[in-house]
């Protein structure tokens, strides 16, 4: 019952269509700049060599609005904050391939269902012109009833251009992820009592070094975790990791 409580409360915490997102970064790859556009809590949009990827749409259609259509759509976990039916479907994303774990593929609504391809910790595709390997995101410690056990969902490396972008997905810095090799960009989660901590993610980031890392997922049940004392704790650590703080809350209008 606690478990059910803590997911509904999380589904229905954004007002998506009162938000302004953030502005888009940019960053170099050999074949023009990948650009990132966050959207909100661990739904993030990049655009490449004219190829738009949406990751985890989620929070109402409106949050999309202007935002290029998908050629690529990554979808980590089954929870409605990552595999958000009411949002997709209102979306145009009919056109779209899928790229998901196969516990989501299985909720998906015919028309897109179709459209996947699924994927298991370990595999990879290469996907308009992106390869894109699916590796774990779990709970520690394991357990059957943990609310992300592991193999169910999938985090995501990238290889966009000459870059190797990581997709945390909800994990907790399990040796995976710390394992991680010349990782470029790192979209990194971090909200209790769902994925982790800040103190976890800081110590997961030294240990795989990524170029650039953003903290985003990082609402949880106290509210948004303290992404500047993360900042502070890589910083620390690794001088040479650049953490970008970007809104993924924005204010309502």
């Amino acid at each position: 019952m606690k478990k059910l409580f803590l997911l509904l409360a999380w589904a229905c915490a954004i007002p998506g269509w009162a938000q302004t997102l953030a502005p888009a970064d940019k960053i170099k790859t050999e074949k023009g700049d990948l650009t990132v556009q966050p959207i909100t809590h661990g739904s993030v949009v990049l655009q490449w060599n004219n190829k738009t990827i949406w990751v985890d749409p989620y929070g109402g259609a409106a949050l999309y609005k202007g935002i290029t259509k998908p050629d690529l759509l990554l979808i980590t976990d089954i929870h409605p904050d990552h595999l958000d039916l009411n949002t997709l479907q209102a979306l145009p994303v009919t056109g779209a391939t899928i790229v998901a774990p196969q516990a989501v593929v299985d909720k998906l609504p015919e028309q897109l269902k179709s459209k996947a391809v699924v994927l298991k910790n370990g595999a990879q595709t290469q996907q308009q012109g992106i390869q894109i390997e699916a590796v774990p995101m779990y709970n520690l410690p394991e357990a059957p009833d943990a609310m992300h056990p592991k193999g169910r969902g999938n985090g995501y490396v990238l290889r966009i251009g000459n870059k190797n972008v990581y997709l945390s997905g909800d994990t907790e810095d399990i040796p995976e992820m710390r394992a991680l090799k010349n990782i470029d960009v790192a979209f990194v989660c971090m909200n209790l009592p769902y994925t982790m901590d800040i103190n976890q993610a800081a110590s997961g980031v030294l240990a795989f070094k990524p170029k650039v890392v953003y903290p985003y997922h990082y609402r949880g049940q106290g509210g948004l975790s303290d992404v500047n004392a993360f900042k502070a704790k890589v910083e620390e650590g690794k001088k040479d990791i650049e953490v970008r703080l970007r809104q993924w809350y924005p204010s309502a209008e």
